[in-house]
């Protein structure tokens, strides 16, 4: 059996592969140098209740330890496949409350489920191009999410000088220990209208996309880097 089969079945094998990469990230947390940007307003928008938070598959491996979990639970959404089951794994290691999203779950289903975790004051956690892409495209799940929930939308983005990039659909970057990282939290300042006309659909996506780049982008520039997927 392929080990992609194996973590797919087991549990077990998916928290031990996360306490491993768990370790590797919490070492790159505290031997970085990291500039933050937007916490203020994350947190001002935090005391007023949960959001919702995206950010690009390729840049989503720190944001556990960026979120600021003693102060705000975060649901992070996830499917079964071999990333989605570590990462959900590594999630409730740091304190998260992910949520596995099922292909079985019809989308009101699935809109229960999250709107529950909403009403419960839990802010959501999402890739903005899915769990298999393609890259940098946004997903109808987010504009779904922005717009039933009504919920704040942030963007969140992490950069370091060292890393490496996987060679997977989404060019994920890896950080490497030492040297200098930075994170940003963003706030889009529009409001996703709850009923949408086909033809709106298409512009919100394009707007979020726009927004969830340049958050990507600055996160680049604050380390002195060209912007990456």
């Amino acid at each position: 059996m392929s080990l992609r089969k194996r973590i797919e079945k087991s549990e077990t094998l998916a928290n031990l592969l996360a306490a491993v990469a768990g370790r590797y990230l919490g070492r790159c947390q505290r031997t970085i140098t990291w500039e933050a940007r937007g916490l203020e307003d994350l947190n001002a928008a935090l005391a007023e209740g949960p959001i919702l938070l995206v950010m690009w598959h390729s840049r989503c491996l720190m944001a556990a330890e960026h979120w600021p979990v003693a102060d705000a639970p975060l649901s992070s959404l996830y499917n079964n496949s071999p990333v989605g089951r570590l990462a959900g794994a590594l999630h409730r290691r740091v304190g998260l409350h992910p949520m596995e999203m099922s292909r079985r779950l019809s989308n009101r289903a699935a809109s229960r489920t999250v709107l529950k975790r909403v009403r419960e004051k839990v802010s959501i956690g999402m890739t903005g191009d899915g769990p298999v892409g393609p890259a940098l495209e946004v997903q109808g799940a987010v504009l779904e999410w922005a717009r039933v929930t009504g919920l704040p939308l942030f963007c969140y983005a992490f950069s370091t000088q060292r890393q490496k990039r996987m060679s997977s659909w989404d060019q994920m970057l890896v950080p490497r220990p030492y040297k200098s990282g930075a994170y940003v939290f963003r706030q889009f300042h529009e409001t996703v209208p709850r009923k949408l006309a086909p033809d709106e659909s298409e512009f919100w996506r394009e707007e979020i996309r726009k927004f969830m780049e340049t958050t990507t982008a600055e996160a680049d520039a604050m380390v002195g880097l060209p912007p990456g997927p």
